[in-house]
């Protein structure tokens, strides 16, 4: 009887192990992410000499931690961090960021000053949404509870907000912000 508990405990054990490890996404980065090295933060923040991920580098996810999604990115380990946007599951929100088709094939599509704005975590008129993510990420889902919203407010810094306002044909029509921050996020 012991050596039966024993070894249903074994089998059970391996199903969650298995079941754990297939809700651990593999793929690409969906967008220009920033890091200080060991950290990336939903928010997005350009402060404090953070670097940019671009968007299609592989990553994997490793394992899940308390509002934070443990990865393999860029050669080294990091933590995304579910800072802002704790209404979403964590899985989900791992799913989010990280994507099983490499966003840079996409992107080679894209006319060259849409490329350009990419490529350099900025923003242009006419882009899409999916464009927008693409450049600067996902907006916070504490403030941007709907994707579908005419607005979707971002901050490049905790003081510095920039928001991004769609057409009804959902493309950038402007990117309201105060004149510093506009120079650091819209590419003329």
């Amino acid at each position: 009887m012991l050596v039966r508990f024993a070894m249903c405990g074994a089998l059970l054990a391996a199903s969650i192990s298995a079941s754990w490890a297939q809700s651990l996404p593999q793929g690409y980065l969906c967008c220009n992410m920033r890091t200080d090295g060991s950290w990336i933060s939903d928010a997005n923040y350009a402060e404090n000499g953070k670097r940019v991920i671009a968007v299609g580098t592989p990553v994997k996810a490793t394992g899940y931690g308390r509002y934070r999604v443990y990865v393999e990115i860029g050669g080294g380990k990091q933590a995304i961090g579910n800072d802002y946007s704790r209404d979403l599951q964590l899985e989900a929100f791992a799913k989010r960021y990280i994507v099983e088709a490499d966003p840079k094939a996409k992107l080679a599509t894209y006319p060259a000053r849409i490329r350009n704005a990419i490529t350099s975590a900025r923003l242009v008129p006419g882009m899409t949404r999916e464009q927008v993510l693409m450049a600067v990420g996902y907006p916070m889902s504490s403030e941007n509870p709907n994707l579908d919203a005419k607005i979707w407010r971002y901050w490049l810094t905790s003081f510095a907000e920039f928001q991004v306002v769609f057409d009804g044909n959902g493309r950038v029509k402007e990117i309201t912000t105060d004149p510093q921050t506009r120079n650091l996020v819209v590419m003329d």
